[in-house]
């Protein structure tokens, strides 16, 4: 009788089931820093942009003297080292108050501190428009400018002295001076509007009555 060998059967290895990686594995520990300190950064962001301050900053250049208008702003955003810092500058959130006018001159683009802002309104004006040649208006007259208008007669009367000029309204505050046309034509003549005191309003109808028979001129002081 043949006896035939019988060999034992190899047991099959286990399935291998995957697992959910733990909370040590290094990966999900590198996501969970980048995660915390992105929520970090925006909160330090965050708290750094509600330090900042609205306030007031002059769009365009003004002269000792001008009457502020809202044209004549624009808001800013500033953070401050301190709050003293801060207050010494007039907030955007602040009303401004009719006839506030400046007490120093300002650059476009610089912030309107309280102390360049004149404490009083000044006297009540009268506004006066004059015409003057641009040969006659000096190229530093500006809004908030003190000049003097003076007044040569045109034509001098036959065999007599020459014509002499005279003043007919003097430290007055230039409240305009408004912008050339935007025509390529070159013009000859400016207007430029000077505020006269009320209690000297009685000048005007003198000044103008010299002015429609003379030569304007416009001198401007300091």
């Amino acid at each position: 009788m043949t006896l035939t060998a019988h060999r034992p059967e190899t047991a099959a290895p286990p399935a291998q089931r995957s697992r959910r990686p733990g909370w040590r594995n290094p990966r999900l520990l590198l996501g969970l820093l980048l995660v915390a300190g992105s929520v970090v950064v925006g909160a330090r962001l965050m708290a750094a942009a509600d330090d900042t301050v609205g306030v007031w900053a002059l769009a365009r250049d003004l002269p000792a003297g001008a009457t502020l208008g809202q044209g004549d702003l624009e808001r800013r955003a500033i953070r401050f080292p301190d709050a003293p810092t801060a207050d010494s500058y007039l907030a955007a959130e602040d009303d401004l108050p009719a006839g506030t006018t400046l007490n120093r001159d300002l650059a476009a683009g610089e912030l309107l501190p309280r102390a360049a802002v004149a404490e009083e309104a000044g006297p009540e004006l009268v506004e006066v428009p004059i015409s003057v040649a641009v040969d006659d208006l000096p190229a530093t007259v500006r809004q908030g400018s003190v000049v003097d208008i003076w007044v040569a007669p045109k034509v001098a009367a036959v065999g007599g002295p020459k014509p002499t000029a005279a003043p007919v309204l003097t430290e007055v505050v230039v409240v305009a001076v408004p912008r050339a046309s935007s025509t390529l034509a070159p013009e000859s003549t400016r207007q430029v509007i000077v505020g006269v005191p009320a209690d000297r309003s009685d000048l005007v109808g003198k000044a103008l009555g010299a002015i429609s028979d003379g030569r304007v001129v416009v001198a401007r002081r300091g």
